[in-house]
Protein backbone atom coordinates (compact mmCIF):
# COMPACT_ATOMS: atom_id res chain seq x y z
CA UNK A 1 0.00 0.00 0.00
CA UNK A 2 0.80 3.94 -0.42
CA UNK A 3 1.71 4.75 2.86
CA UNK A 4 2.53 8.25 2.07
CA UNK A 5 -0.50 8.63 0.34
CA UNK A 6 -3.08 7.52 2.87
CA UNK A 7 -1.02 10.00 5.37
CA UNK A 8 -1.07 12.42 3.03
CA UNK A 9 -5.15 12.18 2.73
CA UNK A 10 -5.54 12.09 6.29
CA UNK A 11 -3.72 15.27 6.47
CA UNK A 12 -6.37 16.91 3.94
CA UNK A 13 -9.09 15.21 6.13
CA UNK A 14 -8.20 16.96 8.85
CA UNK A 15 -8.00 20.37 7.60
CA UNK A 16 -11.19 19.60 5.91
CA UNK A 17 -12.95 18.49 9.60
CA UNK A 18 -11.31 21.75 11.03
CA UNK A 19 -12.90 24.05 8.75
CA UNK A 20 -16.34 22.47 8.92
CA UNK A 21 -16.19 21.74 12.83
CA UNK A 22 -15.46 25.69 13.48
CA UNK A 23 -18.29 26.92 10.92
CA UNK A 24 -20.91 23.97 12.75
CA UNK A 25 -19.36 25.76 15.93
CA UNK A 26 -20.15 29.08 14.55
CA UNK A 27 -23.99 27.73 13.66
CA UNK A 28 -24.44 26.52 17.11
CA UNK A 29 -23.08 29.72 18.57
CA UNK A 30 -25.42 31.63 16.25
CA UNK A 31 -28.60 29.45 18.05
CA UNK A 32 -27.17 29.99 21.37
CA UNK A 33 -26.84 34.12 20.86
CA UNK A 34 -30.96 34.95 20.68
CA UNK A 35 -33.15 33.22 23.20
CA UNK A 36 -35.70 33.74 20.14
CA UNK A 37 -34.39 30.63 18.76
CA UNK A 38 -33.99 27.97 21.63
CA UNK A 39 -37.81 28.91 22.14
CA UNK A 40 -38.54 28.06 18.56
CA UNK A 41 -39.34 24.30 17.36
CA UNK A 42 -37.55 24.54 13.86
CA UNK A 43 -34.44 26.22 15.76
CA UNK A 44 -33.91 23.82 17.91
CA UNK A 45 -34.05 20.91 15.97
CA UNK A 46 -31.58 22.84 13.68
CA UNK A 47 -29.51 22.85 16.90
CA UNK A 48 -30.26 18.96 17.30
CA UNK A 49 -28.76 18.38 13.96
CA UNK A 50 -25.83 20.65 14.19
CA UNK A 51 -24.81 19.19 17.79
CA UNK A 52 -24.89 15.25 16.55
CA UNK A 53 -23.10 16.30 13.25
CA UNK A 54 -20.52 17.75 14.96
CA UNK A 55 -19.78 15.15 17.43
CA UNK A 56 -20.50 12.56 14.34
CA UNK A 57 -17.43 14.64 12.80
CA UNK A 58 -15.17 14.67 15.82
CA UNK A 59 -15.76 10.95 16.19
CA UNK A 60 -15.34 9.76 13.10
CA UNK A 61 -12.28 11.38 12.44
CA UNK A 62 -10.42 10.16 15.43
CA UNK A 63 -11.59 6.82 14.67
CA UNK A 64 -10.19 7.41 11.38
CA UNK A 65 -6.80 8.00 12.56
CA UNK A 66 -6.74 5.52 14.85
CA UNK A 67 -7.23 2.99 12.22
CA UNK A 68 -4.56 4.55 10.09
CA UNK A 69 -1.72 4.13 12.55
CA UNK A 70 -3.13 0.35 13.39
CA UNK A 71 -3.84 1.07 16.72
CA UNK A 72 -6.04 -1.38 18.96
CA UNK A 73 -8.67 -1.13 21.26
CA UNK A 74 -11.23 -3.35 23.17
CA UNK A 75 -14.10 -4.47 21.68
CA UNK A 76 -15.77 -3.49 24.41
CA UNK A 77 -14.47 0.50 23.74
CA UNK A 78 -15.12 -0.01 20.20
CA UNK A 79 -18.85 -1.13 21.09
CA UNK A 80 -19.25 2.01 22.54
CA UNK A 81 -17.89 4.12 20.23
CA UNK A 82 -19.91 2.57 17.44
CA UNK A 83 -23.49 3.39 19.61
CA UNK A 84 -22.62 6.84 19.52
CA UNK A 85 -21.35 7.54 16.36
CA UNK A 86 -24.13 5.42 14.60
CA UNK A 87 -26.71 7.03 16.83
CA UNK A 88 -25.63 10.85 15.34
CA UNK A 89 -25.97 9.37 12.14
CA UNK A 90 -29.22 8.37 12.12
CA UNK A 91 -29.93 11.59 14.53
CA UNK A 92 -29.66 13.91 11.85
CA UNK A 93 -32.13 12.54 8.82
CA UNK A 94 -34.76 11.57 11.61
CA UNK A 95 -34.76 15.48 12.47
CA UNK A 96 -34.46 16.16 9.22
CA UNK A 97 -37.68 14.09 8.91
CA UNK A 98 -39.23 16.11 11.76
CA UNK A 99 -38.22 19.66 10.76
CA UNK A 100 -40.33 18.34 7.79
CA UNK A 101 -43.44 17.62 9.40
CA UNK A 102 -42.91 20.82 11.40
CA UNK A 103 -43.08 23.20 8.21
CA UNK A 104 -46.39 20.80 7.29
CA UNK A 105 -47.97 21.43 10.30
CA UNK A 106 -46.83 25.61 10.02
CA UNK A 107 -47.92 26.05 6.67
CA UNK A 108 -50.85 22.97 6.19
CA UNK A 109 -52.28 23.66 10.07
CA UNK A 110 -51.23 26.88 10.80
CA UNK A 111 -54.24 27.21 13.81
CA UNK A 112 -52.90 24.52 15.87
CA UNK A 113 -48.64 25.16 14.97
CA UNK A 114 -48.20 26.85 18.38
CA UNK A 115 -49.67 24.16 19.90
CA UNK A 116 -48.27 21.20 18.45
CA UNK A 117 -45.09 22.88 18.01
CA UNK A 118 -44.70 24.55 21.63
CA UNK A 119 -41.47 24.12 23.64
CA UNK A 120 -43.07 21.38 25.81
CA UNK A 121 -43.91 19.39 22.50
CA UNK A 122 -40.69 20.37 21.29
CA UNK A 123 -38.93 18.42 24.56
CA UNK A 124 -41.08 15.50 23.43
CA UNK A 125 -40.22 15.31 19.86
CA UNK A 126 -36.16 15.01 20.47
CA UNK A 127 -36.64 12.36 23.42
CA UNK A 128 -38.76 10.88 20.01
CA UNK A 129 -35.73 11.60 18.40
CA UNK A 130 -33.53 10.24 19.95
CA UNK A 131 -35.29 6.82 20.53
CA UNK A 132 -36.08 6.43 17.04
CA UNK A 133 -32.30 7.19 16.08
CA UNK A 134 -31.27 4.57 18.53
CA UNK A 135 -32.82 1.55 17.66
CA UNK A 136 -30.97 0.67 14.64
CA UNK A 137 -27.94 0.58 15.89
CA UNK A 138 -28.90 -1.83 18.90
CA UNK A 139 -30.72 -3.66 16.27
CA UNK A 140 -26.95 -4.07 14.12
CA UNK A 141 -25.52 -4.39 18.02
CA UNK A 142 -27.14 -7.47 18.82
CA UNK A 143 -26.90 -9.16 15.46
CA UNK A 144 -22.73 -8.80 16.56
CA UNK A 145 -23.60 -10.07 19.80
CA UNK A 146 -26.03 -12.98 18.37
CA UNK A 147 -22.35 -14.02 15.96
CA UNK A 148 -19.92 -13.00 18.30
CA UNK A 149 -18.13 -15.43 21.14
CA UNK A 150 -17.97 -14.16 25.00
CA UNK A 151 -14.43 -13.88 24.90
CA UNK A 152 -14.61 -11.41 21.95
CA UNK A 153 -15.33 -7.83 23.88
CA UNK A 154 -11.86 -8.78 25.62
CA UNK A 155 -9.94 -8.85 22.72
CA UNK A 156 -7.70 -5.61 21.33
CA UNK A 157 -9.11 -4.69 17.54
CA UNK A 158 -8.17 -1.85 15.25
CA UNK A 159 -11.91 -0.30 15.69
CA UNK A 160 -13.97 0.43 12.35
CA UNK A 161 -17.71 -0.29 11.84
CA UNK A 162 -16.86 -2.98 9.28
CA UNK A 163 -15.97 -5.02 12.31
CA UNK A 164 -19.67 -4.95 13.71
CA UNK A 165 -20.63 -6.62 10.48
CA UNK A 166 -18.82 -10.28 9.80
CA UNK A 167 -21.32 -12.56 8.11
CA UNK A 168 -23.20 -11.85 4.75
CA UNK A 169 -26.38 -12.09 6.52
CA UNK A 170 -25.49 -9.13 9.06
CA UNK A 171 -24.63 -7.14 5.76
CA UNK A 172 -27.87 -7.94 4.29
CA UNK A 173 -29.88 -7.10 7.42
CA UNK A 174 -28.14 -4.08 7.98
CA UNK A 175 -28.79 -2.90 4.88
CA UNK A 176 -32.15 -3.93 5.33
CA UNK A 177 -32.95 -1.49 8.33
CA UNK A 178 -31.42 1.38 7.20
CA UNK A 179 -33.73 0.76 3.80
CA UNK A 180 -36.60 1.00 6.26
CA UNK A 181 -35.41 3.61 7.74
CA UNK A 182 -35.08 5.73 4.56
CA UNK A 183 -38.23 4.21 3.34
CA UNK A 184 -40.14 5.84 5.77
CA UNK A 185 -38.99 8.94 5.87
CA UNK A 186 -39.17 8.98 1.94
CA UNK A 187 -42.64 9.01 2.55
CA UNK A 188 -43.31 11.13 4.99
CA UNK A 189 -41.13 14.41 3.20
CA UNK A 190 -42.93 13.39 -0.38
CA UNK A 191 -46.77 13.65 2.13
CA UNK A 192 -45.55 16.63 3.06
CA UNK A 193 -44.42 18.19 -0.31
CA UNK A 194 -47.59 17.15 -1.64
CA UNK A 195 -49.69 18.63 1.05
CA UNK A 196 -47.75 21.90 0.79
CA UNK A 197 -47.97 22.13 -3.11
CA UNK A 198 -51.73 21.98 -2.70
CA UNK A 199 -51.91 24.45 -0.43
CA UNK A 200 -49.50 26.91 -2.31
CA UNK A 201 -51.79 26.85 -5.37
CA UNK A 202 -54.57 27.34 -3.68
CA UNK A 203 -53.18 30.34 -1.64
CA UNK A 204 -52.22 34.11 -2.64
CA UNK A 205 -50.47 37.25 -1.96
CA UNK A 206 -48.37 36.82 1.10
CA UNK A 207 -49.46 33.44 1.81
CA UNK A 208 -48.35 32.36 -1.34
CA UNK A 209 -45.25 33.60 -0.70
CA UNK A 210 -44.58 31.95 2.59
CA UNK A 211 -45.76 28.95 1.03
CA UNK A 212 -43.41 28.46 -1.74
CA UNK A 213 -40.57 29.49 0.98
CA UNK A 214 -41.62 26.91 3.39
CA UNK A 215 -41.63 24.42 -0.09
CA UNK A 216 -38.11 25.06 -0.85
CA UNK A 217 -37.52 24.01 2.80
CA UNK A 218 -39.16 20.64 2.37
CA UNK A 219 -37.00 20.16 -1.04
CA UNK A 220 -34.17 20.91 0.41
CA UNK A 221 -34.70 18.38 3.12
CA UNK A 222 -35.44 16.00 1.14
CA UNK A 223 -31.72 16.40 -0.76
CA UNK A 224 -30.33 16.48 2.21
CA UNK A 225 -32.09 13.28 3.12
CA UNK A 226 -30.41 12.03 -0.16
CA UNK A 227 -27.05 13.00 0.76
CA UNK A 228 -27.76 10.70 4.30
CA UNK A 229 -29.26 7.79 2.16
CA UNK A 230 -26.27 8.09 -0.45
CA UNK A 231 -23.62 7.70 2.23
CA UNK A 232 -25.00 4.31 3.83
CA UNK A 233 -25.15 3.62 0.49
CA UNK A 234 -21.04 3.78 0.32
CA UNK A 235 -20.06 0.60 2.60
CA UNK A 236 -21.66 -1.47 0.24
CA UNK A 237 -20.25 -0.40 -2.53
CA UNK A 238 -17.06 0.20 -1.33
CA UNK A 239 -17.68 -3.98 -0.70
CA UNK A 240 -17.60 -4.82 -3.91
CA UNK A 241 -14.83 -2.68 -4.93
CA UNK A 242 -12.38 -3.85 -2.95
CA UNK A 243 -12.41 -7.40 -4.43
CA UNK A 244 -11.05 -5.89 -7.13
CA UNK A 245 -8.61 -3.29 -6.40
CA UNK A 246 -7.16 -2.53 -2.90
CA UNK A 247 -5.70 0.67 -4.32
CA UNK A 248 -8.83 1.64 -5.94
CA UNK A 249 -10.58 0.66 -2.64
CA UNK A 250 -8.54 3.28 -0.67
CA UNK A 251 -9.11 6.28 -3.17
CA UNK A 252 -13.08 5.84 -3.40
CA UNK A 253 -13.42 5.25 0.16
CA UNK A 254 -11.75 8.35 0.92
CA UNK A 255 -13.46 10.18 -1.71
CA UNK A 256 -17.00 8.83 -0.03
CA UNK A 257 -15.76 10.02 3.28
CA UNK A 258 -15.22 13.52 2.06
CA UNK A 259 -18.01 13.92 -0.27
CA UNK A 260 -20.61 12.21 0.91
CA UNK A 261 -20.00 11.81 4.81
CA UNK A 262 -17.57 15.02 5.63
CA UNK A 263 -19.31 17.67 3.80
CA UNK A 264 -23.40 17.48 3.93
CA UNK A 265 -22.86 17.53 7.36
CA UNK A 266 -21.34 20.87 7.36
CA UNK A 267 -22.91 22.19 4.30
CA UNK A 268 -26.68 21.65 4.02
CA UNK A 269 -26.58 23.07 8.16
CA UNK A 270 -24.89 25.98 6.78
CA UNK A 271 -27.32 26.15 3.36
CA UNK A 272 -30.26 26.20 5.33
CA UNK A 273 -29.41 28.82 8.08
CA UNK A 274 -28.11 30.77 5.32
CA UNK A 275 -31.58 30.27 3.66
CA UNK A 276 -33.07 32.16 7.16
CA UNK A 277 -33.32 35.88 7.10
CA UNK A 278 -33.63 35.81 10.90
CA UNK A 279 -31.11 33.39 11.27
CA UNK A 280 -28.96 34.99 8.44
CA UNK A 281 -28.91 38.26 10.23
CA UNK A 282 -27.56 36.75 13.95
CA UNK A 283 -24.94 34.83 11.82
CA UNK A 284 -23.40 38.06 10.28
CA UNK A 285 -23.21 39.51 13.54
CA UNK A 286 -22.20 37.25 15.36
CA UNK A 287 -19.40 36.51 12.20
CA UNK A 288 -18.70 40.04 12.55
CA UNK A 289 -17.89 40.38 16.19
CA UNK A 290 -15.70 37.13 16.05
CA UNK A 291 -13.89 38.80 13.15
CA UNK A 292 -13.37 41.98 15.42
CA UNK A 293 -11.85 40.41 18.28
CA UNK A 294 -9.64 38.52 16.06
CA UNK A 295 -8.34 41.70 14.72
CA UNK A 296 -8.00 43.34 18.34
CA UNK A 297 -5.90 40.06 19.67
CA UNK A 298 -3.99 40.08 16.10
CA UNK A 299 -3.08 43.89 16.93
CA UNK A 300 -1.70 43.26 20.41
CA UNK A 301 0.16 40.46 19.46
CA UNK A 302 1.80 42.62 17.13
CA UNK A 303 2.47 45.04 19.78
CA UNK A 304 3.94 42.74 22.30
CA UNK A 305 5.89 41.19 19.07
CA UNK A 306 7.29 44.89 18.98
Amino acid sequence: LNRPRIFEQIIITQLIVSIFFMINLLLIATVFSNQVFLSTMRYILFLITLVSDSVFLILSDLLLILYNIYFTMQVSLCIIFYLIVCQCMFVTPVTLTAMTLERYVAICLPLRHPELCSLHNTQKCILIILTVSSVPCFIILSTFIAAASSSVYTQHKRCSMEMFVSLPWQNHFKFAVYQFYFFIMSITITFSYVKIMKVAKAASGEDKKSTWKGLRTVILHAFQLLLCLIQLWCPFIESAIVKIDLLLYINVRYFNYVSFILAPRCLSPLIYGLRDEKFLNALKYLALCFVHIGLICWKCIEQVGI
